[in-house]
């Protein structure tokens, strides 16, 4: 039998043997009444009960133990409070129990790399409910980005890491530092992971800075591996604050440089308060600002001042830095760049080299793939245990294909997984239940203290973590409505919030709360929907009358995709520019043409408009490492940098792009594209 095995059915005995005497045992009663222990010499059980019991621990179980005064080892008294192992009932109502459903139907579907401890999660929280993973009514909601780990050697770094967290254990690694551009041995302790912007990050104590520092999964290189073998290597300190780093803005990560003064034109200052508010404060300019307009000032921290001016630049005439005065003035020089380089001509380099060009991956995966996480076992066979118990009880027989849907297993996995729960026991021979798969049905009989695995048990931190992220990815953007009331509830019943201990999943572009109701409201009663929409690429606002068909999250943000009355044709609008939305006494009839082409596109995933155009850019040497990390290089020049092409469909996103780039991008060609970056720039 292997190793692993022999614990799992060790622990899980350990489990039901404390459970089932209900009052406190001394360890010689372990020893000798639990199954694996009993073999044992002395020394070897020391070991390995310690050993269980930390473990257990870090999965959220808590043994109870009584020092009665000084003593051997012997004289100490273990339990497991009820407490201590069961979750608390949680009353969800229909809508809540409907938007956790639709939430992992849509995760599991797509690359969500915490799809399995999500559906572990939802078993657990909905006991006693209907089978919460049965197909209903397909809601009208897309999903591109849905936190993928990105492939099997990201998604085994992130579960390694993961437990390390939970586990307090130092971890060693190659990283590279796109700053320095070198490739270095790292050792961290983990304090906290951010999922933002597409990207997994990692806040931990650097041992070479002695300092907090901020690493990005995908530039760690190889496997991570444990500091030591030490059961724990380190204690977060009590002033670290995890959340901090998740409700930051791009320019604020990183050590915080000074206060910066960013005038608005009135036209987009409520985008600014509504989105961007958390990350300053918005005030009414005066005359000592130095104010080119009428408008508002937004002070905000910064510890970037290129991503900070690659932001003021994308709102073009609409912001502008005025303070500090070295910010002020790298921001005029960054733009003076733009200007010249597409003014007065350019001359890259010449090119040392021109790469393959190789087609991009852009297929979706089921989020059943390599790109899931693997959920500890036990977890799976707490579930099944409790499961099986049920139907017992209930005097049913479990179909296995329900069974294998439920948990997401093959016929294998759940054969091996019933092998497993079938020698679990209380000690003295006595076990939990026996389980046989008869045909297409699974027959079970369980013991009278096999109740005790009838009520669902706490969830694992992993589980716990993909509950809350799954919700948190979503926001108030399902039909149902009831999500963020569900996570109040579970955070509850956990007695703490799981994002502020391990994963937190950082606020993305969604727009207000009360437009995306509306929109769902439009969606569910074919309402034709009037909005008041601000192009960023024109600089202008629009009233649009729309019939809306679903909801769509990608890398840019939420969309809601609709049949363009005006333009009469299928077009996203982007949630977070909608100012206003106003549902119309006007019903439509859904156009099967559109219901036929709905559905996440692939430049939501990716971030690329759909090609109709190619421009091709510069790329200066200080930023050519990034932009390899996002775009196909197709020369690579003498000085050190590159040349990338970069799709577009209109030269207004084009040019928006190019801002951004605050003065290290230029466009080569199309001339056309480089003289609406001239006018943009101003003569």
């Amino acid at each position: 039998m292997a190793k692993d095995t022999e614990k799992l059915i060790r622990q899980l005995s350990l489990i039901s043997f404390l459970m089932a005497q209900g009052r406190p045992v001394s360890a010689l009663e372990i020893k000798r009444e639990v199954e694996g222990y009993s073999d044992m010499n002395d020394d070897a059980f020391a070991r390995r009960f310690y050993a269980d019991r930390a473990e257990l621990e870090s999965l959220g179980i808590e043994l109870g133990v009584e020092k009665p005064g000084e003593g051997f080892f012997e004289a100490e008294l273990y339990s497991l409070p009820p407490e201590n192992f069961y979750l608390d009932p949680i009353k969800f109502s229909d809508d809540e129990l409907a938007a956790l459903s639709t939430a992992l139907s849509l995760l599991s579907e797509g690359e969500f790399a915490y799809a399995e401890p999500l559906r572990l999660a939802l078993q657990q929280v909905a006991w006693g409910h209907p089978n919460p993973l049965k197909e209903g009514e397909r809601a009208p909601v897309e999903m591109a980005m849905t936190a993928s780990a990105g492939g099997r050697e990201l998604s085994q770094r992130l579960s390694k890491i993961e437990t390390a967290i939970s586990r307090r254990k130092t971890i060693e690694f190659t990283y590279y530092t796109m700053e320095r551009d070198e490739t270095t041995k790292r050792k961290v302790d983990p304090y906290h992971l951010v999922f933002r912007s597409g990207q997994f990050y990692l806040i931990g104590h650097a041992h070479e800075r002695d300092a907090v520092r901020v690493f990005r999964l995908s530039r760690i290189q190889g496997k991570v591996g444990y500091g030591s073998k030490a059961e724990h290597d380190f204690s977060p300190p009590e002033n670290f604050d995890r959340r901090d780093y998740g409700q930051r803005a791009d320019w604020q990560l990183g050590e915080i440089r000074g206060s910066a003064q960013i005038f608005v034109r009135d036209r987009i200052a409520w985008l600014i308060e509504r989105d961007f508010g958390e990350f300053g404060t918005l005030r009414a300019a005066k005359k000592s600002d130095g104010a080119p307009g009428k408008g508002s000032v937004f002070e905000t921290d910064y510890a970037s001042p290129r991503e900070l001016i690659a932001w003021v630049l994308r709102w073009r005439q609409n912001a502008q830095v005025l303070g500090p005065e070295e910010l002020r003035s790298e921001a005029e020089s960054r733009l003076g760049l733009l200007h010249d380089r597409h003014h007065n001509g350019f001359e890259p380099a010449e090119i040392v080299d021109r790469p393959l060009r190789e087609a991009p991956r852009r297929g979706r995966s089921n989020g059943r793939g390599e790109a899931a996480i693997r959920p500890e076992r036990f977890a799976r066979l707490v579930t099944l245990a409790g499961l099986l118990i049920d139907s017992a009880k209930r005097g049913e027989r479990l179909g296995v294909a329900d069974l294998r849907q439920r948990l997401e297993l093959t016929g294998e996995e759940l054969q091996e997984d019933i092998d497993l729960l079938n020698v679990v026991n209380f000690g003295g021979g006595t076990y939990v239940l026996y389980a046989e798969i008869i045909g297409d049905e699974i027959e079970v009989d369980s013991e009278p203290y096999g109740d005790n695995f009838a009520r669902p048990a706490r969830l694992l931190p992993l589980e716990a973590k993909a509950l809350v992220a799954a919700i948190d990815l979503f926001g108030d953007h399902l039909p149902q409505g009831g999500l963020q009331t569900a996570r109040t509830k579970i955070v509850k019943a956990l007695g703490h919030d799981p994002s502020e201990e391990g994963l937190e999943i950082a606020s993305g572009s969604g727009g207000d709360a009360e437009v995306a109701r509306k929109v769902n409201e439009a969606i569910g009663a074919s309402r034709i929907l009037e909005l008041q929409y601000y192009k960023e690429n024109e600089d202008q606002f629009t009233k649009r009358e729309v019939e809306p068909y679903r909801l769509e999250n990608g890398r840019e943000g939420w969309y809601v995709e609709c049949y363009d009355l005006t333009k009469e044709g299928v077009r996203h609008f982007k949630l977070d520019r909608i100012k206003e939305a106003t549902l119309s006494k006007r019903a439509f009839e859904p156009r099967p043409e559109v219901e036929e082409l709905a559905g996440v596109e692939g430049w939501m995933t990716h971030g690329e408009v759909p090609t109709a155009h190619v421009a091709r850019v510069w790329v200066s040497p200080d930023r050519a490492r990034w932009l390899r990390e996002e775009r196909t290089v197709v020369e690579e020049l003498a000085d050190g940098a590159v040349v990338v092409e970069l799709p577009y469909a209109g030269t207004s996103w084009l040019v928006r792009e190019i801002l951004r780039g605050a003065g290290d991008l230029v466009v080569l060609e199309p001339d056309e594209a480089r003289a609406a970056i001239a006018r943009e720039v101003g003569e």
